[in-house]
């Protein structure tokens, strides 16, 4: 492996790492606390925690999504056009 590919490598997996330690942490407080102090109008905690999860559920299918539809502006404008709008 070349020295930019190990970066490159290096690079894409501290972002991976903290983008699922970011989707742990959410999960994990909503789970604990979001239900009660976001979701309170609900009237009741298992709903409340419903809703957050189903909001940590909207983050996990928003990925793919944006990863099409950017992916392929990306092919037809150019990835640093997209990248920086």
């Amino acid at each position: 492996m070349t020295t930019t590919l190990k970066k490159v490598v290096a690079a894409s997996m501290v972002g991976s790492v903290a983008e699922w330690y970011e989707f742990f942490l959410y999960g994990t407080a909503s789970a604990l606390v979001f239900g009660e102090l976001f979701f309170q109008q609900t009237g009741n905690a298992i709903d409340g925690i419903l809703a957050a999860f189903a909001l940590y559920a909207v983050g996990f299918l928003a990925r793919p999504l944006g990863g099409l539809v950017f992916g392929h502006y990306g092919d037809k404008i150019g990835r640093k056009k997209i990248i920086a709008n």
